[in-house]
């Protein structure tokens, strides 16, 4: 894996828009090694196929892949309700769509973070009546006032505050997913993302 040079890095870190850190690369990666050895438990003789939400999803399907030991599909559908701001605009709509039928498949849709649960609710209902054997969702983060029970939300990286955070494939205006950890947004009053 190539390290990020230590000029890139400095930038990044050096960013006034970049708060607090709140969980290290050191944090996500035992977590995430955790959960790839629960669903590798949960799904023994089964063939998952995750499904990745994009675009904020990506690095943590990717490391949740290697940390399940058995075979596993991915594929990738994206929605948008956020657009470049950091306040969802309260409609979600389909940017695009899977390539594989789900019918009779063990689906994991891999979520980023699970706020006000509104894209949960639509990938949910569009992937149920698709005929998949079963549907679970795995999220790396989860707000502390996410309502994870009603959203049959199965497995959960971290419970978080209200903060919005950047890192770790999340954004803010397609800024920051590269940074290898998760933190705080703090955008300064006079520059924007």
């Amino acid at each position: 894996m190539n390290e990020p040079s230590p000029a890139a890095q400095h930038r990044l870190t050096e960013d006034p828009n970049i708060g607090r850190v709140l969980l290290t690369e050191q944090q996500l990666a035992e977590r995430i090694q955790e959960l790839g050895a629960q669903i590798t438990e949960e799904y023994q003789d089964r063939r998952p196929l995750m499904v990745c939400v994009l675009r904020g999803a990506y690095a943590f399907t990717t490391d949740l892949a290697f940390a399940i030991d058995l075979p596993v599909e991915i594929d990738f559908i994206a929605v948008s309700s956020y657009g470049s701001s950091t306040r969802t605009s309260g409609v979600v709509r389909l940017v695009k769509d899977l390539d594989v039928d789900l019918t009779g498949r063990d689906v994991i849709l891999v979520e980023d973070i699970v706020d006000t649960g509104l894209t949960l609710r639509y990938l949910r209902r569009s992937l149920e009546v698709r005929g998949p054997a079963s549907l679970e969702v795995c999220t790396l983060l989860a707000r502390e006032a996410a309502d994870l029970e009603g959203l049959g939300v199965k497995y959960v990286g971290f419970t978080i505050p209200g903060d919005f955070v950047v890192g770790y494939g999340l954004d803010v205006g397609e800024k920051y997913r590269n940074l290898r950890y998760l933190a705080v947004y703090e955008p300064d009053e006079v520059s924007t993302p």
